[in-house]
């Protein structure tokens, strides 16, 4: 048995980069697309929401969404999401991965449309609607985490398999810059249609009743491409890393590997004989693999404070620039036209290029060098932007101020944001792959949660009259930039926790080669393993 197993995985060890590779990348990058867009458009159209639900008759600037609402609205589908991790990591080693592949998708298409429909009229059961939809669809797009870097990863070479795993992951900036054009697109279409006077001229006029459409096709539109890839999803075979090392059916596995590589690969008798293989969080677990979890987990948890705390700036940035005017001077629609160019112009310039890099460079470097790499400059441009933060703010230093942003988010996709994916689908044992998987990015999500919402309440002015309303006083935008410089330099020490995977197999990072050795079974499974490294021929 130990034999051929390794003969299968072997057999894609050494493949040449093939079509099955990209419909791969595709099939679960479309899964990342559509978590991306969904997770994101959300933020274009919360000034909408506040507008349409949440007017005050006489007041000077438009109605927003009270703090507890916004948080609410924002938060919840990340809440959805570290569940669904958890969930559907540790289902996805238990059931294999393709089976509850299709149930993450089937559950972001009706959610997405779920999303856009309401029970009642009122604020308050709309805002109600809208948080459970959005709870659910967050859990299903927490099971894409796990469950599409593994997948990818028990598919790929070892030459290419971190390019491969990245560029899934790549196709998160796509699913953000889709986001902003379709918003773009959809305002101006109707801003064509239905013009309205500004705010300031007239209150009420300035929000046509048509605008309450406009949110809600943009976040229906999301199950689009969910639902275009689900068929796809489906006839793609079980991973043969799964088949052989969990399910313990070698004969399966040679079979779907052979029709996927175009080649003969021999399946030989299965040989029941197994020594008791470890348990996840045994003491033999933690001995192999427990600072290699801490290491995952806790490097995704500090990126992501630092990553989605960039929301705070943004909107400050953007009037700053003078990319989104007052809001009183613009009706609803062009507020929602403005706040998607601007979210697509940052898009272009900073977080696609970002991904890009890593998957051009992840398989030359290493992916210990680029995270080691990503996290040093984000320091560095989160204290360049926080010491001189006053010199910032003044009118003629704005370009820099943006310049300099746009750099840590750069590298923070050209670093980081990437290889804490890759990495936990490459250096753990295929029985526990997607629950560890699971576990690293719901801790990442623990630090998205806190990154948005406390530094949200963190960044408040001091001044509690200066403060947004309805908010504490915070630290100020200076001291939490401080902070989040202190978080990347945290995120660069667990960085050395982390070993690098660079040009080797899966069972070799996991120890599963030599696993049980001592067993006759397990020293001739290594044997053949070294054999087997000479003699199978590149397919």
């Amino acid at each position: 048995m130990a034999k051929e197993q390794i003969q299968v995985l072997n057999a894609l060890d050494v493949a040449k980069t093939q079509w099955y590779h990209f419909t791969a990348i595709i099939i679960a990058g479309m899964g990342f697309f559509t978590d991306a867009y969904d997770l994101f458009c959300i933020s274009l159209v919360t000034k909408l929401l506040g507008r349409i639900y949440y007017h005050v008759d006489g007041a000077p600037k438009p109605g927003t969404l009270p703090p507890n609402v916004s948080a609410a609205v924002n938060g919840v589908a990340f809440c959805g999401t570290l569940s669904g991790q958890l969930f559907f990591g540790w289902l996805g080693d238990k059931m294999g991965r393709k089976k509850v592949y299709g149930m993450t998708l089937m559950l972001m298409v009706i959610c997405s449309i779920g999303s856009g429909l309401s029970f009642g009229h009122s604020a308050k059961s709309v805002m109600a609607t809208l948080c459970f939809f959005r709870f659910w669809l967050g859990f299903g797009i927490g099971g894409d985490y796990p469950l599409s870097a593994t997948i990818m990863s028990e598919y790929s070479n070892k030459k290419t398999r971190g390019a491969f795993v990245a560029a899934v992951f790549a196709m998160q900036g796509f699913g953000i810059l889709a986001g902003g054009i379709f918003a773009i697109i959809i305002s101006a279409a109707f801003k064509n249609r239905f013009d309205a006077p500004p705010y300031e001229v007239d209150p009420v006029g300035s929000t046509v009743p048509e605008t309450d459409y406009i949110w809600r096709i943009i976040v229906m539109v999301g199950a689009l491409p969910a639902a275009l890839t689900y068929y796809w999803r489906m006839k793609m075979p079980e991973t043969a890393r799964y088949t052989a090392l969990v399910a313990k059916n070698t004969k399966q596995a040679a079979a779907d590997m052979s029709k996927v590589l175009q080649v003969e690969i021999q399946a030989e008798p299965q040989n029941e004989v197994r020594a008791k293989a470890y348990g996840l969080f045994s003491r033999e677990f933690l001995v192999r693999h427990g600072l290699h979890l801490l290491g995952t987990s806790s490097t995704w948890f500090l990126l992501d404070i630092a990553f989605y705390s960039q929301n705070l700036f943004q909107k400050d940035i953007f009037s700053a620039i003078g990319w989104i005017p007052p809001a009183q001077t613009m009706n609803a629609i062009d507020e929602v036209y403005r706040i998607a160019r601007a979210q697509t112009l940052i898009a272009l310039c900073s977080t696609v290029p970002g991904y890009w890099f890593t998957v051009a460079f992840i398989d030359r470097i290493g992916r210990f060098a680029i995270q080691l790499m990503g996290f040093f400059f984000m320091t560095v441009f989160m204290f360049a932007l926080a010491i001189p933060y006053e010199h910032w703010t003044h009118k003629d230093n704005r370009i820099g101020f943006v310049v300099m942003y746009s750099f840590t988010f750069f590298f923070a996709n050209f670093g980081p944001n990437a290889t804490t994916f890759v990495v936990p689908a490459e250096i753990f044992p295929a029985r526990f792959r997607s629950t560890c998987h699971g576990i690293s990015s719901a801790s990442g999500k623990l630090g998205a949660i806190v990154g948005a919402f406390g530094f949200l309440y963190l960044a408040q002015n001091k001044d509690k009259s200066k403060a947004d309303a309805g908010y504490p006083a915070g630290i100020g935008v200076k001291n939490a930039l401080i902070v989040l410089g202190g978080v990347n330099i945290l995120g660069f020490l667990f960085t050395f926790l982390v070993p690098e995977a660079k040009g080797k197999s899966l069972e070799e990072m996991s120890g599963e080669n030599d696993e049980d050795a001592g067993t006759g079974e397990d020293s001739e499974q290594s044997h053949s393993h070294n054999n087997n490294n000479r003699t199978v021929p590149y397919v």
